[in-house]
Protein backbone atom coordinates (compact mmCIF):
# COMPACT_ATOMS: atom_id res chain seq x y z
CA UNK A 1 0.00 0.00 0.00
CA UNK A 2 3.13 2.65 1.18
CA UNK A 3 4.74 1.33 -1.81
CA UNK A 4 1.92 2.46 -4.52
CA UNK A 5 1.28 5.40 -2.81
CA UNK A 6 4.80 6.23 -3.14
CA UNK A 7 5.05 4.91 -7.09
CA UNK A 8 2.32 7.20 -7.62
CA UNK A 9 3.72 10.63 -5.82
CA UNK A 10 6.67 9.84 -8.36
CA UNK A 11 5.21 9.38 -11.32
CA UNK A 12 2.61 12.77 -10.85
CA UNK A 13 6.16 14.69 -9.54
CA UNK A 14 7.69 13.77 -12.77
CA UNK A 15 4.27 14.09 -14.56
CA UNK A 16 4.06 17.62 -13.70
CA UNK A 17 7.43 19.15 -13.88
CA UNK A 18 7.94 22.22 -15.91
CA UNK A 19 10.67 21.67 -17.96
CA UNK A 20 11.56 21.12 -21.19
CA UNK A 21 13.31 18.28 -22.57
CA UNK A 22 16.84 18.28 -23.72
CA UNK A 23 20.17 19.21 -22.13
CA UNK A 24 20.34 22.20 -20.13
CA UNK A 25 16.60 23.10 -20.12
CA UNK A 26 16.80 22.72 -16.42
CA UNK A 27 19.60 24.86 -15.63
CA UNK A 28 18.66 28.36 -14.11
CA UNK A 29 20.74 30.20 -16.61
CA UNK A 30 20.78 30.31 -20.24
CA UNK A 31 23.59 27.99 -22.00
CA UNK A 32 22.40 29.24 -25.53
CA UNK A 33 24.88 32.23 -25.91
CA UNK A 34 28.40 30.66 -25.05
CA UNK A 35 30.39 34.14 -25.23
CA UNK A 36 27.12 35.29 -22.57
CA UNK A 37 27.78 32.47 -20.97
CA UNK A 38 31.17 32.70 -20.53
CA UNK A 39 30.98 36.17 -19.20
CA UNK A 40 28.69 35.15 -16.41
CA UNK A 41 30.99 32.88 -15.33
CA UNK A 42 34.10 34.57 -15.38
CA UNK A 43 32.35 37.21 -13.13
CA UNK A 44 31.42 34.13 -11.08
CA UNK A 45 34.20 32.63 -10.43
CA UNK A 46 36.42 35.28 -10.57
CA UNK A 47 34.83 37.29 -7.76
CA UNK A 48 35.30 34.18 -5.67
CA UNK A 49 38.61 33.72 -6.45
CA UNK A 50 39.40 37.69 -5.56
CA UNK A 51 37.40 38.31 -3.02
CA UNK A 52 40.40 36.79 -1.03
CA UNK A 53 43.12 38.68 -2.04
CA UNK A 54 41.09 41.93 -1.65
CA UNK A 55 40.22 41.21 1.63
CA UNK A 56 44.21 40.42 2.77
CA UNK A 57 44.73 44.01 0.67
CA UNK A 58 42.04 45.46 2.94
CA UNK A 59 43.44 44.17 6.37
CA UNK A 60 46.84 45.32 5.28
CA UNK A 61 45.90 48.93 4.61
CA UNK A 62 43.52 49.70 7.50
CA UNK A 63 45.31 51.58 10.18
Amino acid sequence: MLGQAVRRFTTSAVRSSHYGEGPGKNLPFSVENKWRLLAGMVLFFGSGFAFPFIVVRHQILKK
